[in-house]
């Protein structure tokens, strides 16, 4: 697979942590596993908040939207929606919350 230049939008906490603007461009695989990865080269203080480092596998209250889905549950290496591939939309990383 190829690399694209793809769009992410991240939650404030996030974007103070990595000291960014809410929205960032990286160049990646088309691919949550892509993107993630291309995320913490780019901006390393973000290792380990949005995937577990020792599993890879997405931490709890972190979920991942495109093109108005939630692709929180899809496997890592599925393609991104051709929207996002295509830089028309943004692939969004979110907080979940919890409680009643």
């Amino acid at each position: 697979m190829t690399s694209v230049v793809i769009r992410v939008v991240l939650p404030a906490h996030l974007r103070q942590l990595a000291h960014c603007d809410r929205e960032v461009s990286v160049d990646a695989e088309p691919t949550q596993r892509g993107v993630l990865d291309a995320l913490e080269r780019q901006f390393p203080a973000l290792r380990g908040t949005l995937r577990d480092i020792g599993t890879g596998r997405r931490r709890a209250f972190v979920r991942f939207y495109a093109c108005e889905e939630d692709l929180s549950h899809e496997e890592p290496d599925a393609p991104l929606p051709d929207a996002v591939a295509e830089g028309r939309e943004p692939f969004l990383v979110v907080g979940a919350m919890a409680g009643g």
